[in-house]
């Protein structure tokens, strides 16, 4: 009876190729969701060293004492650094909140539910149930006074209705917070670029302006430039012009796919020209329609063979050939792209995946990075909030790494910045698509978002529910590529909806090839790259990735030059012309992603699983020079003064991104917080007892090797704005900051 119980174990763990889901197996063999699956070795096949070695790593570890509980998916910390805290765990398990609590869902969510439980207006936009505060000025300058000498202000447009400060010596007194006292008192975008495009409102302002006497005695207050540069449009811009449409923010030094207010405007009223995108989306509608009165035809008929041909007659192909418009640029005609094991890619990250931080990874060894992910239907509307997010650094601009000998591949052309979108219908993406190719000049990329998890996506149809809707996700891949100019179309998606049910090789082959009955007449759909996250939508965020997984899906996109060979019939062979990147039959690279946490994680995936490159995002947010140690090929255990240099960096670089006024501060502060509910995770090398590090273990109760490493790994929210205000001088009085969540294993990354 045993060993028919064995038999049977070892038929479910080989059943798809892939261990058996924990679900699947008998209690007594499931594992534990925060460990690590034990790696299986057969005895006598690898030797009596490797035996051993696997029999001391698939062994549970000796306990040091009662505090140790590295059994239970804990980080395994030396016993030196171990805090007994057992009379307080049931306290703070007992005031913990929940996700959904900590999201500001206590009262439930009209996005999980019918959406019926009442007629409030929602508020629009992401994380719109959590709540920062107020932070702005108690008496607000008026732009019009905001950026020019005192004795030189601009028209105000609204004269005497207007509300706001025109006087600067009382703005200065009374209308906002003293200056603040880091950074020794000096503005430190002033310092970088020799002028300050926050004006009168920066918090460093006493750094950068001085007070001069006049022929006629009198004294003004004016502005500092030692740019050497003419500043006189980015004031105009900050100043009266913003009466016409522009900001301040448009002209922050370093940025670029900066959009017009004038372009906004046009797009929400309605006035933007999408007429060569409407041409395509209406032939794509034609289409379909026909392919589905043919599929239709073809079940009525039951089979008939002469039926079938006879209708297939009735209704040529060429009635679709007469509506279809050339495109700008056909797949084979964009910008080639790359991705090797010299490019570690940063994941598009919701909230934390903002400007300063990439900028932060690029510094690090990042080779490439996306957007967060914004919406399609909000950037056609022109809402200020998503196509900010399609702003980049001009370190983002530069050309990736590059080892490989791809004969068409230039990698002078090249850049390191993608944006990710998502959308629920396919006109939708290609308009977005088409909108971002005109107005976001440096993009590597468009990145079609088939894995978000998050109800607000995943019910309206976009994110990972288009992973069982095949066929509109062909139709918004080939809409996007053709009206994307020369920027290639990729996807991110999961394993699938259901863990139970991965579809990600059909989703793959519809991709790479397109539908059988699109082959003939449209080619392949011209996707230039596939991102498979390890996990299903299910999953969302717990549970191991699964690598295995990802190494079936990466097998068979090698084997596509081989099926491509087998196939005799020319007909159902995409056309060459539309496969994307290479001239002579289309090269698909292939990304992974899931639970890499150091560069033992990457090289391993990459020659185990075989992809092409792998996507990181978790691992990044905990400690950002994950791409420094795969760069170097080794570990680095950063002292804490040295990860305090990196938080000031962040800091500096969200100044510059932000502003230095108190808008600015509040922001940066806010999105500082945000990485170090992450960051605070991060377990120093020194502490541990063994490598590699998990992501998916987390430490028991610690403290540091100094008083400074204690303080940076405290989970508590309090602690982390302590740190903030060792550079932001103290928090507004208006501030607020509650945790995403309390188990921080969540991550908004689709």
């Amino acid at each position: 009876m045993s060993e028919q119980n064995q038999e049977n174990g070892a038929s479910e763990k080989t059943a798809n190729g892939r261990p058996a889901s924990p679900l699947e197996e008998p209690s007594a063999k499931r594992q534990r969701v925060e460990e690590p699956a034990a790696t299986e070795t057969a005895a006598g096949e690898n030797g009596t060293a490797e035996t051993q070695a696997t029999t001391q790593e698939t062994q549970p570890t000796k306990k040091v004492d009662a505090r140790d509980n590295r059994d239970k998916g804990y980080a395994p910390i030396k016993k030196e650094y171990l805090v007994d805290v057992s009379e307080l765990r049931a306290q703070a398990a007992a005031q913990a909140q929940d996700d959904d609590a900590a999201e500001g869902r206590e009262g439930g969510d009209d996005r999980d539910g019918d959406g019926k439980r009442g007629k409030k207006k929602k508020a629009k936009g992401q994380n719109t149930e959590r709540s920062f505060g107020k932070f702005d000025d108690a008496l607000p300058l008026c732009n019009s006074r905001a950026f020019y000498p005192e004795f030189s202000p601009r028209d105000c447009r609204f004269g005497d209705r207007c509300r706001m400060c025109h006087d600067i010596r009382k703005y200065l007194a009374e209308g906002r917070r003293g200056d603040i006292e880091t950074f020794e008192g000096k503005c430190p975008v002033f310092i970088k670029y020799g002028w300050c495009p926050s004006g009168w409102k920066c918090r460093f302002v006493r750094s950068h302006m001085e007070e001069v006497e006049r022929e006629d005695g009198r004294k003004e207050l004016i502005l500092i430039d030692n740019s050497g540069k003419d500043n006189k449009s980015v004031k105009k811009d900050g100043g009266i012009a913003a009466s016409e449409g522009t900001e301040a923010e448009d002209s922050r030094p370093g940025v670029v796919n900066v959009v017009a207010m004038s372009a906004k405007i046009d797009m929400n009223r309605k006035r933007l020209d999408f007429s060569e995108a409407d041409k395509y989306i209406g032939w794509l509608d034609a289409v379909a329609k026909t392919n589905n009165k043919n599929h239709h035809r073809r079940k009525d008929e039951d089979g008939d063979a002469d039926a079938a041909a006879a209708a297939a007659a009735a209704t040529p192909a060429e009635d679709n050939r007469a509506q279809f418009v050339d495109p700008p640029f056909k797949p084979s005609e964009k910008r080639r792209l790359y991705f090797g094991p010299e490019t570690p890619t940063l994941a598009p990250l919701t909230t934390q995946g903002n400007m300063p931080f990439r900028r932060l990874c690029v510094e690090m060894g990042c080779q490439l990075t996306y957007s967060e992910m914004a919406l399609g239907m909000p950037l056609l509307q022109g809402v200020k909030a998503d196509w900010t997010l399609m702003r980049a650094h001009e370190s983002e601009v530069e050309p990736p790494k590059y080892n490989g000998k791809i004969p068409v591949y230039d990698n002078a052309r090249d850049l390191r910045f993608g944006a990710q979108i998502s959308g629920s219908a396919h006109w939708v993406t290609t308009k977005a698509a088409n909108a971002l190719a005109r107005f976001c000049p440096h993009l590597r990329l468009i990145d079609l978002n088939c894995g978000c998890p998050i109800d607000m996506v995943y019910k309206t149809g976009g994110g990972s529910a288009l992973l069982e809707a095949h066929g509109k996700l062909e139709r918004m891949i080939r809409g996007m590529n053709a009206v994307s100019g020369e920027i290639p179309i990729t996807a991110k998606i999961r394993m699938g909806v259901r863990s139970s049910r991965p579809t990600a090789p059909a989703v793959i082959e519809r991709l790479a090839f397109g539908s059988k009955e699109h082959r003939e007449r449209l080619g392949a759909p011209g996707c230039a790259a596939i991102t498979l996250h390890g996990r299903s939508r299910e999953q969302r965020y717990t549970k191991l990735a699964d690598w295995s997984y990802i190494g079936e899906c990466a097998a068979l996109i090698r084997g596509y030059n081989e099926q491509r060979d087998a196939l005799t019939d020319t007909a159902a062979e995409p056309d060459p012309s539309t496969l994307a990147n290479t001239q002579d039959g289309g090269r698909l690279f292939f990304l992974g992603n899931g639970d890499c946490y150091s560069h033992v994680d990457y090289y391993k995936h990459i020659d185990e699983a075989r992809v092409d490159s792998v996507m990181i995002g978790r691992g990044a947010l905990i400690k950002p020079w994950l791409f420094e140690e795969i760069e170097k090929g080794q570990y680095l255990d950063k002292s804490a003064s040295e990860r305090l240099t990196y938080i000031e960096k962040f800091v500096r670089y969200g100044l510059e991104a932000w502003g230095s006024d108190e808008l600015g501060l509040g922001f940066t502060r806010r999105f500082l917080l945000e990485w170090l509910s992450f960051a605070h995770r991060y377990v120093p090398l020194g502490l541990l007892e063994r490598l590699p590090p998990s992501i998916n273990e987390r430490p028991p109760a610690y403290h540091g090797r100094n008083d400074l490493e204690t303080l940076m790994a405290s989970p508590n929210y309090k602690d982390w704005i302590k740190i903030s205000e060792m550079f932001l001088g103290p928090c507004h009085p208006g501030f607020q900051f509650m945790p995403k969540h309390k188990s921080n294993s969540y991550e908004a990354e689709g």
